[in-house]
């Protein structure tokens, strides 16, 4: 497949302090119905430049799957519940998948 047949279904990566932070933003997020599912990955290890110095912080990383059309609220309300100044929330096109799946991650983003 091609990216002109992307589907509506994306994921967005974001980084969190630790497991139960990223739960609890998980957690919200399909209260609002603004994902379909989050998984929770601990173990993550990030280093980065942050103010001029290099950091190294141990994460979880977290992959979400929504809708292309709820990305808005989604970062909207994903920002409002993250501690970090600046949390990682990236954006990525889903091109294809199982039909059942992505049919499922429209039917609970609604």
């Amino acid at each position: 497949m091609t990216a002109e047949t992307e589907t509506g279904v994306v994921t967005v990566l974001m980084t969190a302090p630790g497991v139960e932070v990223a739960e609890a933003v998980v957690r919200r997020l399909l209260d609002d119905r603004l994902i379909a599912c989050g998984n929770v990955l601990p173990g993550a290890v990030s280093l980065y430049r942050w103010e001029g110095e290099i950091h190294r912080d141990e994460e979880a990383l977290v992959v979400l799957k929504t809708l292309r059309g709820l990305v808005p609220g989604m970062l909207e309300r994903a920002g409002e519940l993250h501690p970090y100044d600046v949390p990682e929330l990236l954006v990525q096109p889903v091109v294809a998948g199982s039909a059942d799946y992505l049919e499922w991650v429209e039917n609970e983003c609604c």
